[in-house]
Parts: structure tokens; C-alpha cells; sequence
């Protein structure tokens, strides 16, 4: 009975967030279903495992949900976000629109600029590029999402994506873990997604295929949209709610001043995790105040937080008179990081009463002995949580939760370096969770005004096969030569 009733409350968790229902309300009932189904104290569980576990990944993460989501918006309202590209328009031109698109949204989401707050700027870019070289509009969701939604969210190093930061506290790493795995990774999944759309490109150009049409509006119908809303803050970190929020400044800055807060971001990221925060003496976090906690554990986070926070001083600085209302501004990224956080902290903390039940010693025992060895368990246990979940954040943080420690002990055994498993549990997180029911997938298609069926196809070639082929080469090249 045990392990049906987790069964049931995933799939009921599952089927109602899909049709809308609020993460907030399904995830404490999916937890109780099993409890419930376990015999388990139900009160019990609600306050002192799902309260504490959610509340416990919303101490340790919200900062990096504040800064980003500020960060993100203030690039948007300040112009910066559009004057890149723009300068990647006019540089690379219709000729390479899609490598135009693609490297316009890496480019801002590596440099810290929220998803949501890309999509909404570079889904016109694209249309405007794609129609000037009569390209099928069907093909700018797959375009777009390969540029923000796949290696700069789990492969670069130092990306400042928050699932980059959700395994540093479980492994002891930093957000550069892994970086030549990393490299190669995003080269993997760059030249398999360009390679795909390019080729779809040229058929349908072969098949007298154009550009077709927009559909007028679905920019502001996405934002305002109930539905979207509500799958899209369990994906990312940024509410679409508040993209309308504030306003935008009437003249966008050069491209120097535009592109310099998103070089500051890596720039300080590796600055405090190389320099500065190993030569401070930290040895006090051991002390029972601070939770009793080492540089390990909170290093990763305080060098993420750091670099936002260093970024948003000097884009105030350099582009804060631009801002119309900067109060706004700051207001409306501030509220959109509040839901995405307290949305995924939910399905943490659904997480902790699943792996609380005595039958998830079943589903535990099953993933270890997985054959392929640890780094193989680890990719599909956090791949199939992802996509069950729908959420890359989601489904790693509870996958490590539940398995976290365990695998930390593993890498201990058997001299395998915790940087090479964050790498691949990122990798893994950032594949499945973008099949159609993901609310980053969802998003995507409402603004480009597009539909599942003309274009989740080439979406699933340029953002699930190709991340999916990448963490294959990670795991194979990690199993002969370890992390580099």
C-alpha cells in the first residue's frame, strides 16, 4: 500500500498541476495520499517533514530567486536585454538568424537574465530575423530554447541558473564544478541543435516553405494568461505575472554598457569561488549560530549571490536613469521571484514525505542498482524526476534530498569526485524536464504564439536529444577520466 499510495499522489500531483491547479495546494495533498496510504502520521508529516524540508530549500535558495529575478528585470526594463539583441541581430543578420537567436538568449541567461524575462524579448527578435529570411516561424520555440534552456542551464560552468546551484550544498561544490565536462557538454548540445534546425531550415526552404504567420498579441496573452502562469512558476525562477510590471526605458543603452552586468556576473562568480571566499577565514560557521555548516556547504550560493548582487549595484550605476520608475521595476522583480520559489519549495517538501515513507527504501534500493554504475543512477533518477515533475529545480532538489547523501558516500568509496556528480545531475535534471507538459515548454509556445503540434518536435530534437546525447558523452568521458 505504501508505495501505491506515492504512486497515487505523483500521479495526482501530476495530472492536476498539468491542467492548472496550484503546485501549493497539490503538493501537500500528493504528500498526505502517501502518508495516509503508509499509515503515517499525517500532521505530522505536513508540519514537520514538508514544512521544514520546503522551508529549509526556501532559506538556503531564495536569495538566488530575489537577485535573479531583480537582476532579470531590471536588464529588461533598462533596455539591456533588447540592445543585445539587437547588436546580435544586426551583426549576424538574417542570413544566420538562428545562430543569431540561439547565441542572443545564451548570451543573457548565462550572464544571469531570468528565462522568462529572455523569452519575451527574444521570441521578437526572432520572429523579426525569421521573417526577414523566410524561415518557418514554426521553428523559433526549438531555436529559442536551445539559446537559454539547455547548456547555459546545466552545462556551462559557473552559469548562475539555480539548478547549477542546487547540488553544491549536498556535494561541496561550486558552480564552476566540472568545467571541461561542462565546455564539452555545451559544445554537444550547441552543434546537435544547430545542426537540426539548420536542417529543418533548409527542407522546408527545398519544400517552398516560408515564414508563415504571427499570431497577433500573444505576447501580452501569455503574460496575463492564468494557465501559463501557473505551470511556468514551478519550471524557472521568475514569475510571468510581473513581466508587464514596471516600465521600460524609451532609449537602450550601447552594447558595451548592456553586455557589462552579465560579464560581471561570471567575472565575480569566479572571482569569490577561485580567490576571495577560500582566503577567508570561515572556520566560525561550525559554531552552532550558523547551523553548524562549513564553506562547502555555502560557499557555492554566497558566490552566486555576490556576483547578482555585484551585477544589479553596477547596472544601476551605469543604466539606473533609464529606468522610468526604477521603484517599479525593482518591485515587479522582486514579487516574481516569490511564487517560482515557494512553488518549487512545495514540491520539495513533497519530496522529504515520499523519502520518509518506508516504502521508498524500494524505490532507493531499485535506482542504486541500476546497472551502468552510480553516475548512470544519478542521471536517470533526477531525469525521471524532472520530467514526472515537470520542473528541472523540482525534480533535482528532490532527487538529492532523497539520495543526496547517499551518493556523496558513494563518491567517497569508490574515488569518484562529487564535481563530476553535480555536473551530471544538472546535465540530467535539464532534459526531461522539457517535455510538453513543462511550464518553461508551455511559456515558450504561448508567447511565440506557436502550438505543441507545429513546433514541439523540433523542440525535442534541439533542447531534450541534444542535452540527452551531451550527458552521455559527460557520463562516458567522466567514467574513463574522471572530472576535468
Amino acid at each position: 500500500m505504501g508505495l501505491l499510495g506515492i504512486l497515487v499522489g505523483l500521479g495526482l500531483l501530476i495530472a492536476l498541476a498539468y491542467r492548472g491547479w496550484t503546485i501549493l495546494l497539490l503538493a501537500p495533498l500528493g504528500a498526505l495520499i502517501a502518508a495516509a496510504a503508509a499509515r503515517e502520521p499525517l500532521l505530522a508529516h505536513w508540519t514537520q517533514t514538508f514544512m521544514v524540508s520546503g522551508g529549509g530549500f526556501f532559506a538556503q535558495f531564495f536569495p538566488l530567486f530575489l537577485l535573479g529575478a531583480v537582476f532579470g528585470k531590471l536588464m529588461d526594463d533598462t533596455g539591456s536585454v533588447r540592445s543585445i539583441a539587437d547588436y546580435m541581430s544586426d551583426r549576424l543578420g538574417p542570413s544566420r538568424a538562428i545562430l543569431a537567436v540561439v547565441l542572443a538568449g545564451a548570451a543573457v541567461t548565462y550572464g544571469g537574465v531570468s528565462l522568462f524575462v529572455a523569452f519575451f524579448v527574444i521570441v521578437p527578435m526572432a520572429q523579426a530575423l525569421f521573417r526577414a529570411a523566410d524561415i518557418p516561424h514554426r521553428l523559433i520555440p526549438a531555436a529559442v530554447a536551445l539559446g537559454t534552456s539547455t547548456f547555459t542551464m546545466s552545462a556551462m560552468p559557473g552559469t548562475p541558473a539555480i539548478q547549477n546551484a542546487i547540488p553544491m550544498p549536498f556535494f561541496g561544490t561550486t558552480p564552476f564544478a566540472a568545467p571541461g565536462l561542462g565546455i564539452i557538454a555545451s559544445v554537444v548540445m550547441l552543434l546537435l541543435g544547430l545542426w537540426w534546425l539548420q536542417a529543418r531550415a533548409g527542407a522546408a526552404r527545398r519544400a517552398g516553405e516560408g515564414y508563415g504567420h504571427d499570431a497577433p498579441g500573444a505576447h501580452e496573452t501569455a503574460a496575463a494568461d492564468p494557465l501559463v502562469r501557473e505551470r511556468a512558476t514551478t519550471a524557472r525562477e521568475f514569475d510571468p505575472a510581473e513581466i508587464g510590471h514596471g516600465e521600460h526605458s524609451r532609449e537602450l543603452p550601447p552594447i558595451a554598457i548592456a553586455a557589462l552586468p552579465l560579464v560581471l556576473v561570471v567575472v565575480v562568480n569566479f572571482a569569490m569561488v577561485m580567490l576571495i571566499l577560500p582566503a577567508l577565514d570561515t572556520a566560525f560557521l561550525a559554531e552552532e549560530r550558523w547551523g553548524g555548516t562549513s564553506l562547502s556547504a555555502v560557499g557555492g550560493v554566497w558566490a552566486v549571490v555576490t556576483a547578482l548582487a555585484a551585477a544589479i549595484l553596477v547596472l544601476l550605476a551605469v543604466s539606473g536613469w533609464r529606468l522610468p520608475s526604477p521603484r517599479a521595476t525593482i518591485d515587479a522583480g522582486a514579487n516574481a521571484s516569490v511564487l517560482p520559489a515557494v512553488s518549487v519549495a512545495s514540491l520539495v517538501g513533497f519530496g522529504a514525505v515520499v523519502a520518509a515513507m518506508p516504502a521508498f527504501e524500494l524505490v532507493r534500493d531499485w535506482v542504486l542498482s541500476i546497472e551502468g554504475g552510480p553516475l548512470v543512477s544519478l542521471a536517470l533518477a533526477t531525469n525521471v524526476l524532472a520530467a514526472l515533475t515537470g520542473s528541472a529545480s523540482g525534480g533535482l532538489t528532490i532527487a538529492l534530498d532523497a539520495l543526496g547523501a547517499t551518493y556523496l558516500q558513494i563518491a567517497a568509496e569508490t574515488g569518484i569526485d562529487p564535481a563530476l556528480m553535480h555536473r551530471v545531475a544538472v546535465i540530467g535534471a535539464g532534459t526531461l524536464d522539457s517535455l510538453p507538459h513543462n511550464g518553461a515548454v508551455v511559456t515558450l509556445l504561448a508567447v511565440a504564439g506557436s502550438t505543441h503540434g507545429k513546433s514541439y518536435l523540433d523542440l525535442f530534437m534541439a533542447a531534450v536529444v541534444s542535452a540527452l546525447v551531451a550527458l552521455v558523452v559527460v557520463i562516458a568521458l567522466g567514467t574513463l577520466f574522471g572530472s576535468f
